[in-house]
């Protein structure tokens, strides 16, 4: 099996010891992501919104050096510290996934590092390997 490892520039460095993403039998398997800003290390806000759509932009760019796109995702995570949050990611979410969206989870969790209140994680199928090699 071929694994290939991305580094993404429009994503956060990995705050530990992890990939941004990896390639592997043609598939895209994405680090969780959270709201953070790549520039600044730091969270986008404090609202669940803003880190949603935050954690969004940094998992396109994830898939975008896979040359894949969301409408390449299968599967989806979303972590929430407060499912009470549900609405607000889930209308978020469904503005960038697009008609055709991947099976998901969505789970609640005790914590998430940084203080965030989300992170999301994702499967896709990669678009040209050939080009990551």
């Amino acid at each position: 099996m071929d694994k290939f490892i991305l580094d993404a520039p429009g994503a956060p460095a990995a705050i530990g010891a992890y990939s941004q993403g990896v390639v592997a039998n043609g598939f895209v398997f994405t680090a969780g992501q959270l709201g953070i800003v790549p520039e600044t290390g730091k969270l986008v806000s404090e609202d669940v919104g803003a880190q949603a759509g935050q954690v969004l932009k940094n998992l396109g760019a994830i898939l975008a050096a896979a040359d894949s796109t969301f409408d390449d995702v299968v599967r989806a995570t979303i972590y929430l510290v407060d499912l009470a949050d549900f609405a607000v990611v889930n209308e978020i979410y469904a503005n960038v996934i697009g008609p055709r969206p991947p099976a998901r989870v969505t789970i609640q969790v005790a914590g998430l590092p940084l203080g965030a209140k989300v992170e999301i994680e994702m499967i896709a199928v990669a678009g040209g390997e050939e080009r990551i090699k």
